[in-house]
């Protein structure tokens, strides 16, 4: 694995964290750093860090809170 690509994984906690729970990404990644946009791609997926992910959890927070406030009245 190239020192870039080890600081890259360093600086972002949902890499390492990916990268421990899945240890297969250690020998993949060692073998061929060109793979790493795969492994981004996957983490972005499995911790829903999609702008779509991100908008959805936005809506979804804001309609509890609209029914929560509903109650209220």
């Amino acid at each position: 694995m190239t020192l870039e690509l080890q600081f890259k994984i360093k600086e972002n906690e949902y890499y390492l964290r990916h990268l421990r729970k899945n240890s297969h990404w250690y020998k993949i990644l060692n073998r061929n750093p060109n793979e790493f946009k795969n492994f981004e791609n996957e983490v972005k997926q499995t911790y829903k860090l999609y702008k779509m992910d991100r908008l959805e959890k936005a809506i979804n927070t804001f309609e509890m809170l609209e029914k929560v406030l509903g109650t209220f009245k």
